[in-house]
């Protein structure tokens, strides 16, 4: 997919300033880290659907679902070839899997991206993108050191991100999304 739209689920600012802190120490470590994309639309998600194509939905048909308590749980890697993503897993409880099913319900039918499809989904929070082989041992380390193995997090709303255009949008919110 080139240009495509995705939403997202984002934290409450206690979670997010968590998540902050670990892409801080991986940053603090010479390591590659989210800490170093400096745009205006990064911050802590977890992607919910990826398409080409997304009418705009009508988040108050989702309102009633956020906040969703979610457990981040040990790190993750992704990728294959030299290098790696190393994400927090999210623990997919009955309300978040019931979340995700809606939303994709209400999107309707589409081209999402095969990781983001019911089923097949595995939610998580990114940390670090492109975090060399030789490399993954030290991240893994001072994650360790950064952040306990698991933490309990409030997700209180959904944006939605336009790579066309650049622009994020809020489609629900509880508490703040400001820096969306």
């Amino acid at each position: 997919m080139s240009d495509i739209v995705s939403l997202e689920l984002v934290y409450d600012d206690d979670a997010d300033a968590a998540i902050r802190a670990e892409w801080d120490a991986l940053a603090a470590a010479d390591l590659p880290s989210q800490a170093h994309h400096t745009g205006e639309s990064n911050r802590p998600h977890t992607t919910l659907l990826v398409r080409r194509v997304l009418p705009v939905l009508d988040g108050a048909l989702l309102a009633d679902a956020l906040p969703v308590t979610m457990t981040l749980g040990a790190p993750v890697l992704f990728g294959a070839g030299r290098s790696r993503v190393i994400a927090r897993s999210v623990v997919p409880s009955a309300a978040l899997l019931h979340l995700h099913a809606r939303v994709h319900d209400l999107a309707g039918e589409g081209d999402d991206a095969d990781h983001t499809r019911p089923g097949a989904w595995t939610p998580h929070v990114t940390l670090a993108r492109r975090v060399p082989l030789d490399r993954v041992g030290d991240a893994l380390r001072v994650l360790a050191d950064a952040a306990p193995l698991e933490r309990r997090v409030e997700a209180v709303g959904i944006r939605r991100w336009e790579t066309a255009t650049k622009t994020v949008t809020e489609v629900v919110a509880r508490g703040t999304l400001e820096g969306c």
